[in-house]
């Protein structure tokens, strides 16, 4: 929890930098305050040599880690999304 409020606090003005309206600048603020890759990769590489890291506590931490990540974008998918950016309905994107 405390690493991602930290990453909301620091992500949250530089976004703001680039996006004006509020509900896009919390939306890429918490898809980018996730830590899944890097959580994920070290929790593996202390698992794989043996550096301090149980099975069972590399599986909670893993749990912790996607947690991390799933809710966050949860919240920004159903009170952020911008959905202004969104092709319309029956619009084809261009390839």
């Amino acid at each position: 929890m405390g690493k991602t409020a930290s990453k909301v606090l620091g992500l949250f003005p530089i976004i703001g930098m680039f996006r004006e309206d509020g509900k896009e600048r919390w939306y890429y603020t918490l898809l980018m305050s996730t830590g899944l890759t890097f959580g994920t990769i070290s929790a593996l590489y202390g698992l794989t040599h043996g550096i301090g890291v149980a099975a069972t506590v590399f599986v909670s931490g893993g749990a912790a880690v996607i947690a991390s990540a799933v809710i966050p974008t949860l919240i920004a998918n159903a009170a952020f999304l911008p959905r202004h950016l969104l092709p319309a309905a029956g619009h084809r994107l261009k390839r």
